[in-house]
């Protein structure tokens, strides 16, 4: 990859970090399609690496503020979602991958756009914990159905009990990961180039994550993922 490239892929990943800090998710979202598009080797497992630190720095930063009920729920149901997703990995083509990948994140934003609320039933955070599990491990995008199960929540509990959900959700995808052989080691090298862009969107989203409109921030995560899903289905269609 050139220079510029790289610069191009810390520029998205502060950018994504920065939007995850602020809302309580977007990391993923934003910069898996995004960086896809780039180059195959910048996703998904480099994002899966580098979001651990920073949705536990939002659990530490705003820990007073975490919502526990039903916590466990959907942990619990992260476990038979990773194993499925190592199935799919194990059966997928890079093209099938990007199609998975930008379907998911279509339905994400469709789901959020509509501003649907699911009542936090423990079926449903089961259920919610299974199909973030499955996202998780196969295209490092996690959040939006724990998002869609919060979507009623206050702001200032939403960024850190999905960071909360996250961090063990995150652990249990790498565990998951590591033991079937999908880690590689360029996944350690771009996840060592990209964490720094990480710590300066961590910063950020500190200074403004009280003083931007929630609501703009959102549809900028929207837009901008829906723009980057369309692309990795248009190159996955043409590929």
């Amino acid at each position: 990859m050139s220079i510029a490239l790289w610069v191009l892929a810390l520029a998205i990943t502060a950018g994504a970090a920065t939007i995850q800090g602020t809302v309580g998710i977007g990391f993923a979202l934003v910069s898996v399609p995004m960086l896809s598009l780039i180059d195959t080797r910048l996703a998904p497992v480099p994002q899966l690496m580098i979001a651990l630190p920073l949705t536990l720095s939002m659990v530490w930063r705003e820990r007073h503020s975490i919502d526990l009920s039903g916590f466990w729920w959907i942990i619990l149901g992260r476990i038979p979602g990773a194993i499925a997703g190592i199935a799919l990995l194990a059966v997928a083509s890079q093209q099938t991958l990007d199609v998975f990948i930008g379907i998911v994140v279509l339905v994400a934003v469709a789901i959020i756009a509509t501003g649907v609320h699911v009542r936090r039933t423990s079926v449903a955070q089961l259920t919610t914990g299974i199909a973030s599990g499955t996202t998780g491990i196969v295209a490092s995008i996690g959040g939006p159905a724990i998002a869609l199960l919060y979507s009623s929540a206050e702001a200032r509990m939403i960024r850190p009990t999905i960071a909360a959900i996250l961090t063990i959700g995150i652990s249990i995808s790498i565990f998951f990961r590591a033991i079937s052989g999908n880690i590689s080691r360029s996944d350690f090298v771009v996840s060592g180039v990209l964490f720094p862009a990480v710590i300066v969107g961590y910063f950020l989203s500190s200074l403004i994550k009280d003083k931007i409109p929630t609501e703009r921030v959102r549809m900028a995560i929207l837009v901008i993922s829906a723009a980057a899903a369309l692309g990795l289905l248009v190159r996955a269609l043409i590929g």
